[in-house]
């Protein structure tokens, strides 16, 4: 096997990816960097200026990027983006999918319940990756490659925020059922990524500072927050070739973070 990182002639989605400093955006460009052609996702009307902006830079860094919005909590929406993924690089197949797009609340369980809320985070968290999986497998080739952007909140959760620390345990379980399905059957890895603080907009507004400074103090590489680019790196490892023999894992990267 050639030592090498390259993906050339992957393509790749990376969902919720349209924020320039989202993790999203940095898997995005790790991937783009290394020759994948990698469609930026987004859902809200308010992100497509930002999107664009990522694409860009996904271009200068050499890399194929389109920017597709598409709602991820029904099965239309999963549709809508890989159709519009394989029209929009005129391919039959789609070799990586990152599922990165997620929400959080702050949810004392002390207080009232915001039950729409409620219905979100486990709607894009945990059904939104279950309906991409479902509808990419039948343009994944063996040697496809499947991340699920977990947390380690779906280890050792976190204060008010139990329905965010929920969910990413339920993907969680979805990454290890679906690793046994798709493995021998179809040749095709599933593994869970899960960072640990890095400051983006998924952090509830209004606690950002508290949760950070919480989550910094367990990490062991340095007294830092990750970046985005720690998570793309991670990624841009287990999507190689190299990885072939790696599926079904929870991978902490988060300096060392601890339960």
């Amino acid at each position: 096997m050639p030592d090498t990182l390259s993906l050339q002639n992957k393509v790749a989605i990376v969902t919720g990816s349209g924020r320039e400093n989202g993790i999203g955006a940095g898997i995005a460009l790790a991937l783009a960097r290394n020759g994948a052609s990698v469609v930026v996702h987004f859902a809200s009307d308010s992100s497509k200026t930002r999107a664009a902006q990522v694409c860009e830079t996904l271009r200068r860094a050499g890399g194929q990027a389109i920017a597709v919005q598409a709602s991820l909590d029904t099965v239309e929406g999963a549709k809508l983006l890989v159709r519009k993924t394989l029209e929009g690089f005129n391919t039959e197949h789609i070799d990586i999918l990152v599922n990165n797009a997620g929400v959080a609340y702050f949810c004392p369980i002390t207080e009232e319940l915001n039950l729409e809320q409620l219905s979100n985070v486990f709607q894009i968290n945990v059904l939104g990756p279950f309906y991409m999986v479902h509808v990419v497998l039948p343009h994944m080739p063996r040697g496809g490659r499947i991340i699920n952007i977990s947390s380690t909140n779906s280890k050792r959760g976190n204060v008010n925020i139990s329905t965010y620390a929920a969910s990413k345990a339920a993907l969680d379980s979805l990454t290890w059922t679906w690793a046994g399905e798709l493995g021998r059957s179809r040749g095709i890895t599933v593994n869970s990524i899960a960072p640990g603080p890095v400051l983006t907009d998924l952090y509830p507004k209004g606690h950002e500072q508290a949760l950070m400074e919480t989550e910094i103090a367990l990490t062991r590489a340095e007294n830092r927050a990750g970046t985005t680019a720690d998570i793309g790196d991670a990624v841009l490892l287990i999507v190689n070739e190299k990885s072939r023999w790696i599926t079904g894992q929870y991978i902490s990267v988060s300096g060392g973070v601890t339960y």
